[in-house]
C-alpha cells in the first residue's frame, strides 16, 4: 500500500483510523458525568495533538536516525509561525500559501543553522543549536520588533492590506482563516448521541491530513537508502568516514527536513490561531519536543506522536484538575479521610502537573528506555506468549 510493506502499511492504516475517529475515541465519558474532565475530544486540544505530533515526527528524523540531539528546534517552529502570520497580513486568509511559505522559510533557516552547527557533533552540536535558538528568541523579542511585534506577538489587525483577500468582514471584524471560500478553520458541528457530545472541526481534520502525510513521508524516509545512511551515521560516523563517505551532506539534509517539519507545525499553529510570539522559540519549547520523542520512543515511527499526545494531554487535562474537582470525586469518603486524600493528590495535579510528568518521564527512562512503544511491545509479547502456550497445551497429546 502506497509503496509500503505490510507492517508499515498496517501501522499507517491504524494511525489513519485513530486520527479520523479521534472525536469518538477521545470523548469516552458522557458530558454530564464526573469523569468528563478526562475527555480530550475538543477541537483545540485535538489540533495540538496532531500539530505537535508533526513537530515530534520531524525531530525524530534528526535525533532518532542520526543521533544528533538539537536543543534549538523551536526556532523553526517560531519562524514558521511568523511566516504564516505575515502571509495572512499581506496576502489573504487562505492557509495553503501561508503553510507553504512556512515550510520554505523554515527550511532555508534550518539550512543556515545546520551548515554551521553540523561542523560539530555531540554535546557541542547541541549547545550550538541551543545558542542559535536563544539568539532567534532574543531577536524576535526585541531587535526585530518591526517584524515580530516584540513581546506582544505578531497579530492580525483591521489595517492589514491583504491584497488577495478582504481586510474586514461585513460586520467589521477580522476575517477567519480558511481552506476554501466559506470553509473556515474554526467551523464544524456537534453530534449528540445520548449523553455524549462529539465535535467535528474543519481545522482539526485539515491538521490531521497534514499529520498523516508527514507520518507517511517519515516512513518512506526511514525505509529508504537515505534513512539507512542516517542510521549508519548514528551507529558509527567515524567508521563511515574511514570508508571515504562524507556524512555531512546527509546530516545536513536530515537537519533541513526536520526543520521543515517544524515549520509546517508552526504554520499550522498560526493557521488555527493567527498569532505568533517569541515564546514559541524559547528553549523550553525545544526541550518539550525532546521529551515527546524520548517518552514515545526515539527512532520509532509512531513513538513521537504518542509522546506528543501524552504531554499535551497532561498539559491540558491534568493541569485543569483542582481541589474542588478532587473533593467532588472523593465526597463519598468521611470528611477527615477525604481531606487527607485530596491533600496527598493535589500536589500532582493542577499547577503541579509538571511533577507528574517528571515522574512519568523518570519511570519511562528507567524501566522503558524504548519509550511507550517498548511498553506496547512488551504487553503484546505477553499476550503472544500466553497464546502460544495455550496453543501448545491444546495440542499436547495425553501419555499412554
Amino acid at each position: 500500500m502506497f509503496g509500503l510493506n505490510k507492517k508499515d502499511g498496517t501501522l499507517l492504516l491504524i494511525v489513519t483510523i485513530l486520527t479520523l475517529f479521534a472525536p469518538f475515541i477521545l470523548n469516552p465519558f458522557p458530558t454530564d458525568s464526573a469523569m468528563a474532565q478526562f475527555n480530550a475530544g475538543y477541537p483545540d486540544l485535538m489540533q495540538r495533538f496532531v500539530i505537535f505530533g508533526i513537530f515530534a515526527i520531524g525531530f525524530n528524523i534528526l535525533f532518532g536516525l542520526t543521533g544528533y540531539l538539537s536543543f534549538g528546534h523551536a526556532a523553526f517552529l517560531g519562524v514558521g509561525s511568523y511566516a504564516a502570520v505575515w502571509v495572512f497580513k499581506l496576502v489573504g486568509m487562505n492557509i495553503l500559501p501561508a503553510i507553504a511559505l512556512s515550510v520554505v522559510v523554515s527550511g532555508v533557516f534550518a539550512l543556515l543553522i545546520g551548515f554551521v552547527s553540523l561542523r560539530r557533533s555531540g554535546i557541542y552540536f547541541s549547545i550550538l543549536t541551543l545558542a542559535f535558538a536563544q539568539m532567534s528568541f532574543n531577536l524576535a523579542y526585541s531587535v526585530l520588533t518591526p517584524l515580530t511585534n516584540g513581546e506582544t506577538g505578531l497579530q492580525l489587525t483591521l489595517n492589514d492590506p491583504r491584497f488577495l483577500g478582504q481586510s474586514a468582514t461585513a460586520d467589521g471584524s477580522i476575517p477567519s482563516t480558511n481552506i476554501l471560500p466559506g470553509v473556515e478553520m474554526r467551523s464544524g458541528f456537534d453530534l449528540l448521541f445520548g449523553p455524549w457530545s462529539f465535535t467535528f472541526n474543519v481545522g482539526y481534520y485539515l491538521c490531521a491530513i497534514f499529520m498523516l502525510i508527514a507520518f507517511y513521508m517519515s516512513i518512506r524516509i526511514f525505509r529508504s537508502p537515505f534513512g539507512l545512511m542516517l542510521r549508519a551515521i548514528k551507529s558509527n560516523q567515524q567508521r563511515l568516514n574511514y570508508t571515504g563517505l562524507n556524512a555531512r551532506p546527509y546530516t545536513l539534509a536530515a537537519f533541513v527536513i526536520s526543520g521543515m517539519y517544524a515549520g509546517l507545525a508552526g504554520g499550522l499553529m498560526a493557521s488555527m490561531d493567527p498569532l505568533a510570539g517569541a515564546e514559541r522559540m524559547f528553549w523550553t519549547a525545544s526541550g518539550e519536543v525532546v521529551l515527546m520523542t524520548i517518552l514515545g520512543g526515539v527512532g520509532t515511527l509512531i513513538g513521537p506522536v504518542l509522546g506528543a499526545g501524552l504531554i499535551k494531554y497532561m498539559e491540558n487535562i491534568i493541569s485543569k484538575i483542582n481541589a474542588d474537582i478532587l473533593h467532588g470525586w472523593f465526597a463519598f469518603l468521611p470528611d477527615g479521610l477525604e481531606d487527607v486524600v485530596v491533600t496527598l493528590i493535589y500536589p500532582f495535579i493542577g499547577k503541579g502537573w509538571h511533577l507528574t510528568l517528571g515522574i512519568v518521564f523518570m519511570l519511562v527512562v528507567i524501566f522503558l528506555p524504548g519509550g511507550l512503544v517498548q511498553g506496547g511491545q512488551k504487553i503484546a509479547g505477553l499476550f503472544r506468549r500466553k497464546k502460544t502456550q495455550e496453543s501448545k497445551n491444546a495440542t499436547t497429546e495425553p501419555a499412554e
